[in-house]
């Protein structure tokens, strides 16, 4: 690896420091694995020499191995929904245990903002109208609605489970007869 003209003096030092200990472990990891170590120095190698050819390879490879701390703002770093509660039940459990009605009875025990609470924890208000409404049976309409949409969406690439069961038994009742005639 070739060192750049331009550098300080104190760089210098930590760079060629930098490098023997790279050297170091390269050839550590030689003698448990040859092929690993000859396949990282040439990478090594072909990427220092790029970027030491060409200065936007060289900028791009800093930003990509500088830490994501460094480069993204703190508000990024929030959770998207931190203003609200999480929800006090799982509409897709409830609908999976009880059905329709058992989801619509467990939500209408449940005040106006603790509805509000489930759209926002499943992203349920795509036209950002359903926190905005005031009327509680309407934000579980809202809820019912989009929970069935995400149950039933991919139906068509699973089959009903009840169809192959009916088939299977169909197949099998005969069958079964016969053998024991």
């Amino acid at each position: 690896m070739t060192e750049q003209s331009d550098s300080r003096p104190d760089d210098n030092g930590l760079l060629n420091a930098q490098v023997r200990e790279a050297e170091e472990a390269l050839t550590k990891l030689g003698a448990s694995d040859p092929e690993l170590a000859a396949t990282l120095a040439r990478v090594l190698g072909v990427v220092a020499s790029e970027a030491a050819r060409t200065t936007r390879f060289a900028r791009a490879l800093a930003k990509a191995l500088t830490p994501p701390a460094q480069t993204a703002p703190r508000s990024a770093e929030r959770p998207r929904r931190s203003r609200r509660a999480p929800g006090v039940i799982d509409p897709f459990a409830v609908l999976a245990e009880s059905g329709e009605t058992g989801l619509r009875s467990s939500l209408s025990e449940l005040g106006l903002e603790q509805l509000r609470d489930i759209v926002s924890e499943h992203g349920m208000d795509h036209d950002r109208l359903a926190l905005k409404w005031k009327d509680p049976q309407r934000v579980i309409d809202r809820i019912v609605e989009r929970v069935e949409s995400r149950t039933a969406k991919g139906a068509a690439f699973r089959g009903r489970p009840e169809q192959p069961a009916l088939r299977h038994d169909e197949a099998v009742g005969p069958a079964a007869e016969d053998s024991s005639t």
